[in-house]
């Protein structure tokens, strides 16, 4: 499989896309044995590369002794990003996408993605909410824009897995204090682990929210908060007082495992 967006059909012309790729050089955000993450620029523009390697059967069978998936290679992220375009949901623009061999094992893959500028994480923005709470008017933007993207995303069978604030980079072109509660942008990131189904399971769904509301218990919501969050939430997903338990008492979980205490949060 091949995907290339006009600008790179110009630059790799008549050469092979597998090797340019890996000519590329740049700042390294994450390298791991089978897989590289980096930020490169072509002609004045900045963009991001993640390159697949084969990770090997052993690799494979180990994860399915624990139950786990393995990532394979970039189509698993590339077919994300598509999905939630289509859905209208704001995320990476893919430019390059590659993908060859049919083993799993030693399958090489890549894909490519405009750079976002002038973006701040979510978890960076609302680092400091405790003392200096935002306008209600940004905040309850936020709540809904994030219940929202969620419930859409997995009422069309795309659960993330790595579902945390830090995930959304929030668009402040305009500067931090002057995002517009009318008109924001959130894009969301890092799909790499994301999984398409025809229906998200019920425990995949709970892992997401889990995770972003785990991701949130510092922010200094209110439990009207969170209420709004689930009611804008469950409009796109059928929900019961189960399912938010469950959200809940993970998010907990998550919430100890990490800080070794227990959250002082709303719910």
């Amino acid at each position: 499989m091949l995907y290339l967006r006009e600008d790179f059909q110009k630059a790799w012309a008549g050469k092979d896309p597998f090797q340019e790729v890996e000519k590329l050089e740049g700042k390294v955000f994450r390298a791991v044995k089978s897989r590289r993450t980096f930020r490169f620029e072509m002609n004045g523009k900045g963009f991001f590369a993640k390159i697949h390697h084969g990770v090997g059967w052993l690799e494979i069978l180990k994860n399915l002794t624990q139950f786990k998936s393995t990532i394979t290679g970039a189509g698993n992220e590339y077919a994300a990003l598509i999905k939630l375009q289509k859905l209208g949901i704001e995320t990476m623009t893919p430019c390059a996408f590659g993908s060859r061999g049919v083993n799993p094992a030693n399958q090489d893959s890549f894909i490519i993605t405009d750079e976002l500028t002038n973006t701040i994480s979510l978890e960076d923005f609302c680092r400091d909410w405790k003392q200096n709470p935002p306008s209600p008017r940004l905040k309850h933007a936020l709540i809904r824009k994030l219940a929202r993207v969620s419930g859409k995303m997995h009422a069309n069978g795309l659960n993330h897995r790595d579902f945390y604030i830090c995930h959304f980079l929030l668009d402040i072109a305009g500067g931090r204090e002057n995002v517009n509660p009318d008109n924001l942008k959130a894009y969301l990131i890092d799909l790499h682990r994301a999984q398409l189904r025809s229906k998200t399971p019920r425990r995949w769904v709970v892992k997401d929210i889990a995770g972003i509301w785990f991701s949130a218990m510092d922010i200094g919501l209110s439990k009207r908060d969170v209420l709004r969050f689930i009611s804008i939430y469950s409009k796109n997903m059928s929900t019961d007082h189960n399912f938010w338990n469950n959200v809940n008492q993970t998010a907990k979980r998550l919430y100890l495992k990490e800080f070794g205490t227990a959250p002082n949060c709303a719910l």
